[in-house]
């Protein structure tokens, strides 16, 4: 029973986000929902994460995380040496 308290947390939390991605502006009772573009498009981002992670397709692990910002560290030093490459033949 305790397996799926947190898959269900996911799941209620991303059916949330996705449904304030999708309304944007509303109102609940005396609590008024207006997320804006950025808003919305994290909601959505929020709500297709959690839901993955409830479904047990998003698995984040201590390896797949490493993997993910060593990835994203040299991205952005390519990024880096390319922009200097740019900015030096200008």
């Amino acid at each position: 029973m305790t397996d799926l308290a947190p898959s269900n947390a996911f799941l209620i939390a991303g059916i949330v986000f996705i449904t304030i991605a999708v309304i944007g502006q509303s109102k609940l009772g005396f609590i008024e929902i207006n997320p804006g573009c950025f808003g919305r498009f994290l909601a959505l981002f929020i709500g297709i994460s959690s839901l993955l992670y409830a479904l047990g397709l998003l698995n984040l692990s201590a390896g797949t995380i490493d993997l993910l910002r060593t990835s994203l560290i040299e991205q952005i030093r390519q990024s880096i040496s390319s922009i200097n490459e740019l900015l030096q033949g200008s």
